[in-house]
């Protein structure tokens, strides 16, 4: 199974951390959203899409790549989340994205991660030292089970 991950991470890498590990586990090219070619995704059998969060919802620049993208026809992908609080619910959203550009979402993962976005700046941040090493299994156990 051929598989790629796209993602993008800005100030603490959290998401990057995620998605080296992922990538790792699937033995998957990686991407960062920027340097994504629509016209290459067909050859990929597992397409895994991450980003931080902020205020709830994924990066812009991830949100307009799926806007931009052509309607698939039942392509297998997952998603990936990093945010102060590591909620998982915060990838429905995506979710219901890609579902309307025909992917059928096999999976979704969200680790918690270093947060100074916002308001979070005037305490110091949120979550600090995450994600760490148990995040990190979690990520590579998520993968894994990817292949089953």
């Amino acid at each position: 199974m051929k598989s790629l991950v796209v993602y993008i991470s800005t100030e603490h890498k959290n998401t990057e951390k995620i998605a080296n590990k992922i990538a790792g586990e699937l033995k998957s090219d990686i991407v960062n959203v920027e340097n994504i070619k629509l016209d290459e995704l067909d050859k990929y059998d597992l397409i895994g899409f991450g980003s931080g969060i902020f205020y709830g919802k994924f990066h812009k620049r991830l949100l307009k790549l799926i806007d931009d993208m052509p309607v698939f026809k039942d392509k297998k992908v997952f998603i990936f989340s990093t945010s102060g609080q590591g909620k998982v619910e915060y990838n429905d959203s995506l979710k219901n994205k890609l579902v309307e550009h025909g992917f059928d979402v096999v999976g979704s993962f969200a680790s918690k991660g270093f947060d100074t976005y916002g308001p979070f700046k005037l305490f110091g941040g949120i979550a600090k030292g995450r994600p760490n090493e148990d995040d990190l299994e979690a990520a590579g156990v998520f993968a894994h089970n990817l292949h089953d």
